[in-house]
């Protein structure tokens, strides 16, 4: 297929490659240029905008927020034909993605959400796991491309918000483990207990899943960059997650306090730390180095 890929961060670069390697004719665009590099390498074609990149059958968007998809929006609208696909990847707003759909149908052309899971190293070797929606037509189009650059996709319904307001519920997940992970660590460590010893033996027992394995072992080794997830992004994720909830008059009392928890790390000038930093609040609080 003739695909466009728009935004080449962290995890944008990750998942492009693949597509390309999959035989795909991609087209890439980057706010800044030399991002896409890597890519034209390995056989991309660079686009000068997401105009574009999207004048393809299927145009992918992998970009940090909803200020950075609106950004690029009408370009991306102009050039994409009708009929044409386009596949957001972006964690952005339940909001954005309504207006997506709206904008995307009023032109004829079809709108999937499919957020993802995982970290660079997993998206570099496709076994990211989505969240997808939209109609079933365009649905039938995005999951062989999906299934390209994840190792599981999971439909949620033909309104492609859906997907997006369980992107917000997972990450909201990952951030309670992540301030937990910090405040046990802190509790042992402040008692003379190592911190290894303690993941070690919880992960080989009651908390087995990755999240803990992962996310834990980051902490131990306090190995907070590169950030595979930086807290900034993780602030603007609960900060939608709240959103939201407001939206549908959902109380997430738990959302207040990371919310708090992040803002000191944003505020402090640490926000470009990989999420696991929330560690460091922990530490610091209980008076530990």
């Amino acid at each position: 297929m003739k695909i466009g890929f728009i935004g080449l961060g962290n995890m944008g670069a990750a998942i492009a490659p693949n597509l390309v390697k999959a035989g795909h004719e991609v087209a890439v665009w980057n706010r800044s240029p030399e991002k896409a590099d890597p890519l034209v390498a390995i056989g991309a074609r660079r686009a000068a905008t997401p105009y574009e990149a999207g004048q393809a059958e299927a145009v992918f968007t992998m970009l940090a927020d909803d200020a950075a998809v609106e950004s690029v929006l009408e370009s991306l609208l102009s050039g994409l034909p009708s009929g044409g696909l386009h596949i957001s990847l972006s964690t952005i707003s339940v909001a954005l993605a309504d207006r997506l759909n709206e904008a995307h149908a009023a032109r004829g052309q079809h709108f999937v959400s499919a957020p993802v899971f995982g970290r660079p190293p997993v998206a570099a070797e496709g076994k990211l796991f989505i969240a997808a929606a939209g109609s079933e037509a365009a649905l039938a189009r995005a999951l062989p491309l999906l299934e390209i650059v994840g190792q599981t996709v999971r439909v949620f319904g033909d309104t492609p918000s859906a997907a997006n307001l369980v992107k917000l519920a997972g990450n909201f997940l990952i951030v309670n483990v992540t301030e937990a992970l910090g405040e046990a660590m802190a509790l042992v460590a402040k008692g003379g207990v190592d911190k290894a010893d303690l993941l070690e033996f919880l992960t080989s027992t009651l908390f087995g899943a990755p999240i803990y394995r992962n996310y834990g072992a980051l902490i131990v080794a306090e190995r907070f960059e590169p950030a595979g997830f930086a807290a900034g992004l993780a602030a603007k994720d609960m900060r939608l997650a709240a959103e939201a909830a407001q939206a549908l008059e959902v109380p997430m009392p738990l959302n207040e306090l990371l919310r708090e928890r992040l803002s000191r790390l944003v505020e402090g000038g640490e926000g470009h730390l990989d999420l696991t930093a929330l560690s460091l609040l922990a530490m610091r609080d209980a008076h530990l180095k």
